[in-house]
């Protein structure tokens, strides 16, 4: 007798379909579970502003709801961030309240979820509704880099999607993954911002350039006027040793009886 193999858990998956929510939809309001998640996706978005990286097409946010419809229910899960390179522009005046891939543009290219102490199953494959994260992400939204951050840690992990399935990614000799979705790498630092010293995500462009945050600039800036300063009073000071050599010189001359002036 032959015995049939058991299905797998995608051949389950009932049909997926992408509406957009009504305005009137009741998103569900879920606090962040610290207050370093706020910190660390509001620095992932800073540095990529001041680099100008971001496009108007693009949507970057945190905790924001990303839409499916799944057989007849609607599911939404809010990552601690989220990138899609292109969305359909909205209306003006209009407000995004959550984003539905296909209906109102691409997939999300990069998502990303923070670890608090308590885990909140960033590696949840439960394949009914509500539905895991990681099974939302890889078999039903298909977002082609998925990432797991532990802030406490410093473990950053970056999981692509090949051939429908998040495999785990290597890091390079300076363990930063290259992300060709975004053309930047992205690493660990640990340091301190908004006087917190934490393990920071932070991106370094293509020649390994640290992109700045605004206080690093501030620095930077200060740091360089500082140094025009010092600068400008080292050229004040050669040109006044100067003008006292050729005084000096000149009254020399004078008490020889050779007056230049004269001549």
């Amino acid at each position: 007798m032959t015995i049939p193999l058991a299905p797998r858990i995608s051949d389950t998956l009932p049909p997926i379909t992408w509406e957009k929510l009504p305005a009137d939809f009741a998103l569900p309001d879920e606090p962040v579970e610290s207050t370093l998640q706020p910190l660390l996706a509001a620095a992932s978005r800073e540095s990529l502003e001041l680099a100008s990286l971001i496009v108007e097409a693009s949507l970057i946010a945190s905790h924001f709801g990303i839409c499916a419809t799944v057989g007849d229910k609607t599911v939404v899960k809010a990552p601690d961030w989220v990138y899609v390179p292109a969305v359909a522009p909205i209306r003006e005046g209009e407000i995004r309240r959550s984003y539905t891939p296909h209906a109102e543009g691409e997939v999300p290219a990069i998502v990303m979820e923070f670890i608090s102490e308590t885990e909140g199953g960033e590696y949840s494959i439960n394949p009914h509704y509500p539905y895991g994260k990681w099974y939302f992400y890889e078999r039903i939204l298909q977002v082609p880099v998925y990432i797991i951050f532990q802030p406490q840690t410093g473990e950053l992990e970056v999981y692509r999607l090949v051939a429908g399935k998040y495999e785990l990614q290597k890091a390079d000799e300076n363990y930063r993954y290259w992300l060709a979705e975004i053309g930047l790498f992205l690493g660990v630092w640990q340091g301190k911002k908004a006087e917190v010293t934490a393990h920071w995500l932070r991106w370094w462009d293509e020649s390994g350039n640290l992109l700045l945050w605004g206080s690093e600039r501030i620095e930077q800036e200060r740091e360089r006027a500082e140094q025009e300063r010092e600068r400008a009073e080292q050229a004040q000071r050669r040109a006044e040793g100067e003008k006292a050599r050729a005084d000096r010189l000149a009254a020399q001359l004078k008490a020889m009886g050779i007056d230049l002036e004269a001549e």
